[in-house]
C-alpha cells in the first residue's frame, strides 16, 4: 500500500489494455498504488498476448510496425494518466512512464526529439518520459527537464550513474525554475535491485558472504546520495523489485527498500504479496559505514563491482533493444 505519512509511493509496473479498464482503477480506488511504470518488454508482451489490440491493430494496417507501436502505447499510457490524474492533480503521484525507442539510448538530440513528441501527443501532463542512464541519456535529461518534462532516469546500476544523473536533473531543473513557470517538475531515478542478487549469489554464497543484499546495499547507497541532494523534486525510484523463482520472499525488495522520500516500481504478484505482509516499517536509511563494510566483504571474494555496473547496463539495454526489435517484427 501506498504510505503518505512516511512519504513511500508504490508504482505498477505493468501496462496493458484490459487492466487498465478494469483492476488498474481499482488498484488507485483502493490507495494501492499511486502511479505506473512501462519499459518495452512490458508493452512487447502485453501487445503480443493479449486480444485487447486486435481492433486499434485492424486501423493500423497500413502504417509501420513503429508507427503501430506509439500508436498503442500511447493509448494505453494515456488511459493510466486519465486514471491517474486526479491523484496527480492532488499532489500524489499520479505519475506513469512511457520509455522512448531503447534504440536512441546514444543519442541525446533523437531521445529529446521522441521524448518531446511522445508527450506532446499524448497530451497528459502526469507522464514521465524514461530515459536510459547513459552519457546521451545525462544530457537528454537535463534538456526534457528544462522543457518543464517529467523525466525517469532508467537502467540505473552503479552510484556513478545515479551521481550524473541527479546532476542533469538538477541542472534542468534550475533552467526550467528559472523560466518562472509554477508548474512542479518532478524527476525519478530508477535504481535497478534484483538482477545484482541474481547474477551474484551463488558465487557470494560459496565464498561465504550473506546472498541477497547487494541489490538492496547498491540501492541504499543510491538513495543515501539522492536524499543528500536534498532536492525534494528527485526521488530514488527501487526498480526490478520482483523475486524470480521462490529463494525469497515475493515482497522481499519492497520491504527490504521502505524508506521515506522513495518510490517502488513492483509487477502485480508483488504488490499483491506485500499488501499481505504485516511488516511495512521504514528500512532505510542504511548507514554509510554498514554499506562500505558489505561491499569490502564483495570485493573479498574477488567480485569487481565496476565490471558488474558495466555488464548490467550492457544487459539491461540489450534486453530492452531485443524485446522492441521483437515487438515490431511482431506488428510488421
Amino acid at each position: 500500500m501506498v504510505n503518505e505519512q512516511l512519504g513511500f509511493s508504490l508504482w505498477l509496473d505493468f501496462i496493458e489494455r484490459d487492466f487498465l479498464q478494469k483492476e488498474f482503477k481499482r488498484l488507485i480506488e483502493e490507495g494501492v498504488i499511486n502511479g505506473a511504470t512501462s519499459n518495452p518488454a512490458i508493452f512487447a508482451s502485453s501487445i503480443a498476448t493479449s486480444t485487447a489490440y486486435t481492433t486499434q491493430l485492424n486501423e493500423l494496417k497500413n502504417h509501420s510496425a513503429k508507427a503501430k507501436y506509439e500508436a498503442l502505447a500511447k493509448t494505453d499510457i494515456k488511459l493510466a494518466a486519465e486514471a491517474l490524474k486526479p491523484l496527480y492533480d492532488a499532489g500524489k503521484d499520479g505519475f506513469v512512464s512511457i520509455e522512448v525507442d531503447p534504440f536512441l539510448c546514444n543519442d541525446t538530440d533523437g531521445t529529446v526529439e521522441e521524448g518531446l513528441r511522445l508527450y506532446q501527443e499524448i497530451g497528459m501532463e502526469n507522464v514521465m518520459i524514461k530515459v536510459p542512464a547513459t552519457e546521451a541519456g545525462y544530457a537528454a535529461m537535463k534538456e526534457l527537464m528544462s522543457k518543464g518534462i517529467h523525466v525517469n532516469a532508467t537502467l540505473i546500476f552503479s552510484p556513478q550513474q545515479a551521481l550524473k544523473c541527479l546532476d542533469a536533473m538538477t541542472e534542468g531543473l534550475k533552467i526550467w525554475r528559472e523560466t518562472g513557470n509554477n508548474k512542479d517538475v518532478q524527476g525519478v531515478l530508477s535504481v535497478f535491485v534484483s538482477r545484482f542478487d541474481r547474477m551474484l549469489d551463488k558465487q557470494l554464497e560459496e565464498k561465504g558472504v550473506q546472498p541477497g543484499l547487494v541489490g538492496i546495499m547498491n540501492a541504499a547507497k543510491v538513495y543515501n546520495l539522492v536524499e543528500k541532494r536534498g532536492e525534494k523534486a528527485i526521488r530514488t525510484l527501487f526498480a526490478s523489485t520482483g523475486v524470480k523463482g521462490d529463494i525469497y520472499a515475493a515482497d522481499y525488495y519492497i520491504k527490504g527498500l521502505m524508506a521515506s522520500h522513495s518510490v517502488n516500481t513492483a509487477p502485480l504478484t508483488t504488490i499483491e504479496a506485500f499488501i499481505k505482509s504485516p511488516d511495512h516499517t521504514p528500512k532505510l536509511p542504511i548507514e554509510a559505514d554498514k554499506i562500505d563494510e558489505f561491499f569490502e566483504k564483495v570485493a573479498s571474494t574477488g567480485i569487481d563491482m565496476d565490471a558488474v555496473y558495466e555488464k548490467l547496463l550492457s544487459d539491461g539495454l540489450k534486453a530492452f533493444e531485443e524485446a522492441f526489435s521483437g515487438l515490431l517484427s511482431h506488428l510488421e
